[in-house]
């Protein structure tokens, strides 16, 4: 009986709940009814139109004005930006990488970022001032945005170090996907394919492969040739053998010159994390954000084939500048101080003893100049 009784009481103070905000929105200046609505609520203000009206168009249209520049850009990024997406926009676990990634769109592992898959400037300005930073969204000014922005397009090799972006130049600079981008025009060129009677047999010429598990790799290149059993005899014979080379070796490897030290070689490669999302280094290494940097010891500074440098390398290659311990270490440990007007956004290594590492496994792994 309580239950029933309990169950009662709820439903009254739920009603009356109910009708009470609902007689509170009709009183105040309630929303005319439409087909299927209910009339309630109220039309909006202008005021929380404008809250709400804050996207930026492909032509300017809502662009405030201001502007920011790429140094102003790189310390609110580091402050705001690079715990979530990386120092170099090379992203920190699953977050979203912001750079690189250019000539990847139609290979088997396409990078999406601003600089190779984003159609407008728009879009980056509007989703910094809308969306960031995590958590403070939309607590940037918008000359703060202007300058987050420049230093996205610096990550993205699209302007130079000393470059500002304002109200006034945005059109100026295009992104390189925009031209991979048209309207929808499905309604047209696919509605009609899709939308007619299905064909159910003999509708193609001619069927055959073109394309297998190989991307996967799941697909042997070459069949696995068996291995016919050995006699008993035969390592006794397979070591007389090979002990005559083994002996070779033993005195070719004595003779070859050291390497570089395998537990700086093994430090190095843990910090090339942060070189990863600009360089390549090894075999198939090819230039992106910055140059691939196989063979960089021993070489001239800014000599690597198909690179576009900036003029601070130009001239310390014209200088004669070569890539040693001391150069390569005084760069790595503040680059913009060593070389100033270089386009690296690196803030530097953080001691020798680093700097030693990193110049291990760079030997180590792309070898030196010859």
């Amino acid at each position: 009986m309580s239950k029933s009784v309990n169950m009662m009481k709820s439903l009254t103070l739920s009603t009356a709940i109910l009708a009470l905000s609902a007689g509170l929105a009709l009183a105040d200046d309630p929303a005319p009814s439409r087909d299927g609505g209910f009339g309630l609520g109220r039309a909006a203000l202008p005021e929380e139109i404008a809250a709400w009206d804050i996207d930026i168009r492909p032509d300017g249209q809502g662009l405030p004005v201001g502007s920011g520049d790429v140094y102003t850009g790189e310390e609110l990024y580091i402050d705001y930006c690079s715990a979530c997406h990386g120092d170099f926009g090379e992203a920190v676990g699953r977050w979203p990488v912001l750079a690189g990634g250019y000539g990847t769109l139609d290979g088997d592992d396409p990078h999406k970022t601003i600089g190779s898959y984003w159609p407008y400037l728009s879009t980056v300005w509007d989703y910094v001032h809308r969306a960031m930073p995590y958590g403070a969204a939309q607590s940037l000014s918008d000359d703060e945005v202007y300058a987050i922005t420049a230093y996205l397009l610096y990550l993205n090799d699209m302007v130079d170090d000393d470059f500002e972006l304002s109200n006034e130049n945005f059109l100026e600079v295009p992104l390189r996907n925009e031209d991979a981008f048209f309207m929808d025009d499905r309604a047209t060129t696919e509605l009609t394919v899709f939308s007619g009677e299905p064909c159910m047999e003999n509708c193609a010429e001619s069927v055959s492969i073109t394309a297998n598990a190989m991307v996967l790799n799941v697909t042997p290149e070459t069949a696995v040739e068996a291995v016919a059993p050995t006699p008993a005899s035969a390592p006794v014979e397979e070591e007389a053998a090979v002990e005559e080379p083994a002996a070779t070796e033993a005195v070719a490897e004595a003779e070859a010159p050291a390497g570089p030290d395998p537990a700086l070689v093994a430090q190095g490669e843990g910090l090339w994390r942060q070189c990863a999302s600009c360089h390549q280094i090894g075999e198939g290494a090819v230039n992106r954000t910055g140059p691939m940097l196989n063979a960089t010891y021993g070489a001239p500074v800014g000599s690597h084939d198909g690179f576009r440098y900036s003029p601070a390398f130009a001239e310390a290659n014209a200088a004669g500048m070569i890539w040693d311990d001391e150069t390569l270490t005084a760069y790595l440990m503040d680059p913009r101080g060593f070389l100033p007007g270089n386009r690296m956004a690196f803030r530097g290594l953080r001691s020798e003893e680093e700097a030693a590492a990193m110049i291990a496994y760079m030997r180590a792994e792309g070898g030196d100049a010859e």
